[in-house]
C-alpha cells in the first residue's frame, strides 16, 4: 500500500470514527479497504454498511466482489444472483459473474456475461478476459443477458454462420410452435399408501405439531374448523438444508392420517411440446382429487415455481401461472388435498406461491438436534447386529450432521464391519468405536448450504420470512 492510499485510509477512519452512522462514508471506506488489498477489514465493512442498507445494490455488488477477492466464490454467487435478477443487470456485476463462471471452468457462460457487460459498458473489457473468451463471442450474442439486436456488439460480429445460424434456430423455434397434433398421454402418477408415520421420523418436533395444525387436524376434526372458518386443504412449504427429512416427513404425514400420497417430481411435469407441462400438471392435481384425502407432495419445487421476474421464457410463466391456479382451486375442489412442498432454495420461487391458500405457511427444517440424532442413529442401526453402542456421545459429535449424513456414517461403519467378517469368517456386533471411527470419513453436508442461506437471511429477508435460519446460526439482526 502506498502512503497516498494509507492517508486516505486514515482520513476516512477518523471521519467514520467521528461519525459511524453516516452510510456514505462507511461505504466509502469499504470501497478504500478493497481498493488497498484489505479484503478481510473490506468485508468486515460491507456487512455493517448492509445491515443498514440491505437493498443497495452497491454495497451487495462491492460485498460479491470481496468475497470473490477473498476466494468465496459460492458467497460471491450468492449475492450475485440476486444482482442478476433484475431485467438490466449492473455491467460491473456481470463482468464479476464472468470471472466467477471462469474459475467454474464454464466458459460459455462467462462468455455471455462478458460480452454483455461489454454492452453495457465498453470501459470494462479486459485483454485478458477478451483473449480467453473471444471463441464464445457468436455464442454470447444469443445470451438472455441481453438483445443481440440492439447491442453494440452486434457491430463487432462479422461471421455470416452466426446469421444463419440464427435463421434456423428461429424455424426450430417455429416448429417448436405449431400445434400439438400428438397429443401426450396424463401421467398417471402411482398413489401410495405409506405405512410410516410421525413415530418414524427422528426429532424437528416442532414442524411435526406445524402440520398437524395445519394439515392434520383439520381433517380429523373438520366441524371444529369450520366453526372457526377454517377449511381443511392448503399447503405448506417445507425448506432448508438437503438431506434433512423433508421427503421423508412428507410421506410420513400422508401415513399419519392413512391417505393416499402421491409424489411429483420435476420430470413428471416438465414436457418439451407447448402448453403439455401445463396438461400434466392439471392431470396430476385432478388425480389428487380423485383419491381424496391425499397428500400431493412436490419435490423441487422451485424447479417447477421459479421466481417470474427472473425468467426469460413465457413458457415457464404460463406453467406457474396454472400451478397458482390449481393450488386455489379455481375451477375445482381441493378441500382434502394436503399439499405439501419441498426446496433447498425458497428465495427462487415466486413470490405469489406465498399468498394465503396457497403456500402460506413456510417450516424451516433444520438438521436434527443433538437428541434427534442420537434417534435417527438408533432408527439407522436398527436390524443390524450392533453391540454397546453410546448413541448420545455419538450425537454429540455429530453436530449440523444431516439425516443423509448420519445414514452415510451408519453404512461406512456397516461396511467396515463387514470386510472385517469376511476377512475373519466371524460375525461381530458394531460398537461406539467403529462409529467413532467411520466419523473421520463423513464430514457434515450442511454447512455450505448454511453458508449461502445466511446470505439471503441476512440480506433478503422481505417480513422475517428466513429469520429461522439466523435463529439456527445464532445470528441477531
Amino acid at each position: 500500500m502506498n502512503r497516498s492510499s494509507e492517508k486516505n485510509l486514515q482520513r476516512l477512519r477518523e471521519a467514520l470514527q467521528a461519525s459511524p452512522d453516516n452510510l456514505m462514508l462507511r461505504t466509502l471506506y469499504a470501497e478504500a479497504l478493497f481498493q488497498a488489498g484489505d479484503f478481510i477489514q473490506a468485508e468486515r465493512e460491507f456487512l455493517v454498511a448492509l445491515r443498514a442498507a440491505p437493498d443497495s445494490t452497491e454495497l451487495q455488488l462491492g460485498l460479491a466482489q470481496t468475497f470473490f477477492a477473498l476466494g468465496r466464490i459460492a458467497q460471491s454467487e450468492v449475492l450475485l444472483d440476486e444482482l442478476l435478477a433484475v431485467s438490466s443487470p449492473p455491467a460491473a456485476a456481470l463482468l464479476l459473474h464472468a470471472r466467477v463462471q471462469l474459475s467454474n471452468g464454464d466458459e460459455a457462460a462467462a462468455a455471455a456475461s462478458y460480452f454483455a457487460a461489454l454492452a453495457a459498458d465498453p470501459a470494462l473489457r479486459s485483454v485478458k478476459l477478451d483473449s480467453q473468451l473471444s471463441d464464445y463471442r457468436s455464442q454470447a450474442m444469443r445470451s438472455p443477458f441481453f438483445d443481440a439486436a440492439e447491442s453494440p456488439l452486434r457491430e463487432m460480429e462479422t461471421d455470416n454462420e452466426f446469421d444463419e445460424d440464427d435463421e434456423d434456430d428461429e424455424d426450430d423455434e417455429d416448429e417448436m410452435r405449431l400445434p400439438n397434433t400428438q397429443q401426450p398421454g396424463e401421467r398417471e402418477l402411482e398413489a401410495e399408501r405409506p405405512d410410516k408415520n410421525f413415530a418414524d421420523v427422528g426429532g424437528m418436533d416442532d414442524v411435526k405439531e406445524e402440520i398437524r395444525m395445519k394439515i392434520i387436524m383439520p381433517l380429523l376434526h373438520p366441524e371444529l374448523f369450520a366453526a372457526y372458518g377454517k377449511q381443511t386443504g392448503g399447503g405448506i412449504l417445507l425448506y432448508g438444508p438437503p438431506g434433512c427429512g423433508k421427503t421423508w416427513l412428507a410421506r410420513a404425514t400422508a401415513g399419519e392420517i392413512k391417505a393416499n400420497f402421491l409424489s411429483v417430481g420435476i420430470h413428471d411435469v416438465l414436457d418439451m411440446w407447448i402448453g403439455s407441462s401445463e396438461r400434466n400438471l392439471h392431470a396430476i392435481f385432478e388425480q389428487a382429487r380423485d383419491n381424496k384425502p391425499c397428500v400431493l407432495f412436490f419435490d423441487e419445487v422451485d424447479a417447477l415455481g421459479a421466481d417470474r421476474t427472473d425468467m426469460r421464457r413465457h413458457g415457464s410463466r404460463h406453467l406457474i401461472n396454472q400451478f397458482l391456479a390449481e393450488l386455489d382451486g379455481v375451477q375445482s375442489d381441493n378441500s382434502d388435498v394436503l399439499v405439501l412442498a419441498a426446496t433447498n432454495a425458497p428465495w427462487h420461487l415466486d413470490a405469489a406461491f406465498r399468498r394465503p391458500g396457497r403456500f402460506d405457511r413456510i417450516l424451516f427444517v433444520p438438521p436434527p438436534d443433538e437428541q434427534a440424532r442420537a434417534v435417527i442413529l438408533d432408527l439407522q442401526l436398527k436390524g443390524k447386529p450392533r453391540g454397546k453402542i453410546d448413541l448420545q456421545a455419538l450425537a454429540r459429535k455429530t453436530d449440523k450432521f444431516s439425516g443423509a449424513d448420519l445414514k452415510s456414517l451408519v453404512d461406512i461403519a456397516t461396511e467396515e464391519k463387514l470386510r472385517e467378517a469376511l476377512r475373519s469368517g466371524k460375525p461381530a456386533p458394531i460398537e461406539t468405536r467403529d462409529l467413532k471411527n467411520a466419523l473421520r470419513k463423513v464430514r457434515p453436508s450442511t454447512v455450505d448450504w448454511f453458508s449461502s442461506a445466511r446470505n439471503y437471511a441476512l440480506y433478503s429477508n422481505v417480513g422475517g420470512q428466513y429469520d429461522d435460519i439466523l435463529t439456527y446460526l445464532n445470528i441477531k439482526k
